[in-house]
């Protein structure tokens, strides 16, 4: 089908937004929309002009005879703050109070939009750092993760505490609870993370971090390296965590069960070089 420019700089905008981190040559376009490479190209160059004006990403270009192009998803970061500005303040009411200092998270990670915002935050943190697959625990934490994945067109590797006959082999490793000091066992199946990946782990909630830190240790089982930790919410806790390199977007820095209040604000990740 021919498209005059306005309807070929619509499609081409919606067809990078939906596939970022793919590197798409000239000629799939040209021949999508039945145009030169050089219109091709000029329709690019408006495109990118529009997403870097609007921060929400870029398109870049790789030479040669099997170069293209790629989108990378980015975040308008004064939109970012202003984001968890507001979760911050829903998460301080005082009715997610939970035993044990935890917060009720649910109807956050269940809202699929604001999700895909949490999720561009970090793909946008980590999009320089070569992630091949994005690791959760199972369940909570899926639905951020798959967010995030989705954004940097990566896999999704969830761990679990048991082990599903439907996923086949799997390695298993023991970790001891950060904040209840036990020994609990995680599985993930072999055909779930390739040797020699690089992954990103995400979790919701991090209390002394004793999850993850034996999620990174069964990603060394796998020969493979931790490009990341980001967390959705991180917990005051009066031990020294587990884990000291990872980036959070908000942090439950103060919680008086008593009294029923609750104080959030912004995580790590907006105090480090973004």
């Amino acid at each position: 089908m021919k498209y005059r420019r306005s309807g070929r700089l619509v499609d081409m905008t919606q067809y990078l937004l939906a596939h970022p981190h793919q590197l798409i040559p000239l000629t799939f376009f040209s021949e999508r929309y039945q145009s030169a490479k050089s219109s091709i190209s000029e329709d690019l160059g408006i495109v990118n002009e529009i997403l870097r004006s609007r921060r929400l990403g870029s398109v870049e270009t790789s030479a040669g005879a099997s170069g293209g192009v790629t989108f990378i998803p980015t975040v308008d970061m004064k939109a970012a703050e202003h984001l968890i500005d507001e979760l911050c303040d829903k998460l301080e009411d005082p009715d997610r109070l939970l035993p044990g200092g935890y917060l009720y998270m649910m109807d956050i990670i269940g809202d699929p939009a604001l999700t895909q915002e949490l999720g561009r935050i970090f793909a946008s943190y980590y999009r320089r750092d070569k992630v091949d697959a994005v690791m959760t625990m199972a369940t909570k934490g899926i639905p951020l993760a798959y967010s995030v994945a989705a954004h940097l067109h990566v896999p999704v590797s969830i761990v679990r505490h048991e082990q599903r006959i439907t996923e086949g082999s799997i390695v298993s490793i023991n970790y001891v609870s950060g904040s209840k000091k036990t020994i609990q066992t995680m599985s993930l199946a072999r055909r779930s993370l390739k040797p020699h990946s690089n992954v990103l782990i995400i979790d919701d909630f991090m209390k002394a971090g004793g999850t993850i830190r034996g999620m990174k240790d069964l990603v060394q089982e796998f020969q493979s390296t931790v490009a990341g930790v980001g967390v959705l919410t991180e917990a005051v806790h009066e031990e020294e965590k587990l884990v000291s390199d990872y980036t959070s977007l908000t942090k439950l820095s103060h919680v008086d069960v008593k009294n029923k209040k609750i104080q959030v604000e912004r995580g790590n990740i907006f105090q480090q070089n973004t």
